[in-house]
């Protein structure tokens, strides 16, 4: 079987500023495939003004994760997520809808090596602890 024909979701996943959205805009081939993320519910579609608010991230995860389905329903070969995914029950949707639609499913995670700034003013003290919840599954549990 040719695994690039495979239809598949690739989480891209680390903290701010690591390059997660870089990474995914030369990933989606310049938008052929396409690039969805939490912080989309938070973005004006027409200013590109991100407008983070704490109360509305459940409904940011939600529709998230409908857009992927929407997506996955429509068959999309490739689709990529855009998040930090630092704890596991955010990835959770992810893996059922994956399951569901028959997708393969990979999580790339990305380091800041480069010094990256994270463009949501969030403080390093808030990027420290979230490093500290971060896990990485190198072998299946």
């Amino acid at each position: 079987m040719n695994t690039l024909k495979e239809h598949t979701l690739v989480m891209v996943r680390g903290l701010p500023g690591s390059g997660k959205s870089t990474l995914c805009r030369l990933l989606s081939e310049e938008g052929k495939y396409p690039v969805f993320s939490f912080d989309d519910y938070f973005t004006d579609a027409t200013t590109g003004e991100y407008d983070f608010r704490h109360e509305d991230n459940h409904i940011a995860y939600k529709h998230c994760a409908e857009r992927v389905e929407e997506a996955m329903q429509k068959s999309v070969v490739r689709i990529f997520l855009d998040n930090c995914f630092t704890l596991e029950w955010e990835m959770e949707p992810y893996f059922k809808l994956a399951k569901q639609f028959g997708y393969r499913m990979m999580a790339v995670t990305v380091e800041n090596r480069h010094g990256g700034i994270n463009n949501h003013g969030i403080s390093n003290e808030q990027v420290q602890k979230m490093a500290a919840k971060y896990k990485v599954v190198l072998v299946p549990e």
